[in-house]
């Protein structure tokens, strides 16, 4: 539709941010990870390759497809992003680095789908190109037994 907005909705003032469900007490939405779901049509990007994947984390929680695509690198880019009925349930940052316009981010998530709990373990590669960090791809890590 011609001149649909692509901001983040409007949730709550008081929701946690998706991308901080493991601390005890997450920080609102609104002060963390809409300011960069907010800040690609400002001109605001997220510092860093870890600031990137927990918006990314939140952009998925919230279902806004165009900031998942935006933020991917344009050369590993799907041309489509269609999302499945997931319900995201906790993000945990297990190490994130950069060295110069590189970085690296291992993480695990959980999620539920059709009300079963599952987890994925992966270790993403970011690039930083004018200034701004992009998503590359993902190494999927085997579960531990």
């Amino acid at each position: 539709m011609a001149g649909m907005n692509s901001r983040p909705p409007a949730l709550p003032r008081h929701l946690p941010c998706p991308c901080r469900s493991e601390e005890a007490d997450p920080p609102a939405y609104t002060a963390c990870c809409q300011i960069w779901h907010n800040g690609l049509t400002e001109g605001k990007h997220a510092p860093t390759p870890e600031a990137l994947m927990r918006s990314r984390y939140s952009a998925y929680a919230v279902g806004l497809i165009n900031y998942l695509l935006a933020t991917w690198y344009p050369e590993t880019a799907p041309g489509e992003l269609e999302l499945s009925p997931i319900k995201w349930t906790n993000l945990e940052v297990l190490h994130a680095e950069e060295t110069g316009d590189a970085g690296v981010v291992e993480f695990i998530v959980r999620f539920k789908v059709n009300g079963r709990a599952q987890k994925m373990h992966e270790i993403s590669r970011f690039v930083r190109q004018t200034g701004r960090w992009y998503y590359i791809d993902g190494q999927m890590m085997a579960d531990e037994k």
